[in-house]
């Protein structure tokens, strides 16, 4: 029988970006959880955010989830949908998926620690390394530090690379984009993210307009929530362009990934692993996409993301955003579980999880972390 769990700690980091993601997104907060269960066993996950409402995610961690869980079984799946059944009076996803996802992962990471395993072995394991592309939040950067950027990626051997679009004047977006074509050339993969800037005749003329950039997927062209636009943007590019469309980073729940999946909307789904609420949840989604033949790419959070994709089904791309894990932040008080060599990223076999963050009351090097906790585990 699994034993119960008699304690959940948090603290709460605020982490700064080495590239600011925007003049108003600077940092990641960071809410590290740690449970204990009766025999002893710790497990170590986290939730994340960037910048806004890192503070509520560790309130609810704090109040509705530790009051809920000690005592329960320390059994991650089962938690999962009680936890989430229980929260969703304050919102069916966000915040409430966000600050669960902390407890789901201190789970699964504590079953991993437990059986001696890396966390992909407890699950499942297909493959010790995947593809990744270089990635970056750049609609803010000027020409030449994206041409800058883009020929970083390429030096570095990325096969595939992700760019922002959604200026006010599409005239931008095409005289960037025609600037980073042609630095990685006709063979290299080209991908856009319009970060739900667009409507559905924006988002039709400007791939009317981008298309000719040989683009692997478009983004995000509308706003995440909005199926109906989905449906017809899909309907009109039926007779127009065909580029592949990409979304999830900003889907909550598994019911919603459904949705999508269900109307044909999609190509490639993007749950984030926290976003979504933990493992649990993703690995449903993932499920749900492999039974459609539908492609994943996890979205950002790479040292998470990389080793899921490791089991999954088919092998996939893992977002690399340039100078963002956990790991190039100074964030962790370990080596980070995965690296990229070149366009791979591969899984080191670290035990459980392998995500500790920098600073916590073991953690001998906590003076010379990177990282600035805000508040120390609450009883």
């Amino acid at each position: 029988m699994t034993a119960p769990i008699v304690a959940l700690d948090t603290r709460l980091l605020r982490v700064p970006l080495t590239r600011p993601w925007g003049e108003d997104v600077r940092d990641l907060g960071v809410i590290a959880v740690t449970v204990r269960d009766a025999d002893g066993a710790l497990g170590h996950g986290f939730s994340w955010t960037p910048t806004i409402g890192a503070e509520a995610v560790q309130a609810l961690l704090d109040h509705d989830i530790r009051d809920f869980a000690l005592g329960r079984p320390a059994d991650a799946e089962p938690l999962w949908d009680d936890v989430w059944l229980r929260l969703h009076e304050a919102g069916g996803g966000g915040i409430t998926t966000i600050a669960t996802a902390g407890l789901d992962l201190a789970l699964w990471d504590l079953a991993a620690r437990r059986a001696g395993q890396p966390i992909a072995d407890l699950l499942g394991r297909r493959r010790f390394e995947t593809e990744a592309y270089g990635s970056g939040v750049n609609l803010h950067y000027s020409l030449e530090e994206l041409v800058a950027q883009t020929e970083r990626w390429v030096a570095a051997g990325f096969g595939a690379v992700k760019v922002k679009v959604g200026s006010p004047d599409l005239a931008r977006d095409a005289e960037r984009l025609a600037a980073v074509r042609s630095i990685l050339g006709p063979d290299r993969r080209l991908m856009i993210d319009a970060n739900q800037r667009w409507d559905v005749p924006t988002a039709i003329r400007a791939l009317d307009a981008l298309a000719a950039f040989d683009l692997a997927w478009i983004e995000e062209p509308l706003r995440a929530d909005d199926l109906p636009g989905h449906v017809a943007l899909r309907a009109a590019l039926s007779s127009g362009p065909r580029v592949p469309i990409a979304l999830g980073e900003n889907l909550h729940t598994a019911y919603r990934f459904r949705e999508f999946l269900d109307a044909g909307v999609v190509d490639v789904i993007q749950p984030n692993a926290v976003r979504v609420g933990g493992i649990t949840p993703f690995r449903r989604i993932a499920a749900l996409a492999a039974e459609r033949r539908v492609q994943v790419a996890p979205h950002l959070l790479t040292e998470l993301s990389g080793r899921l994709a490791m089991t999954l089904p088919q092998e996939c791309l893992v977002e690399v955003v340039e100078d963002a894990s956990f790991g190039e932040l100074g964030a962790l008080a370990a080596p980070a579980p995965v690296e990229v060599v070149g366009h791979r990223l591969r899984d080191t076999a670290t035990i459980g999880l392998g995500l500790r963050f920098a600073g916590g009351p073991d953690d001998e090097d906590a003076a010379s972390a990177g990282v600035a906790p805000l508040a120390a585990a609450r009883p």
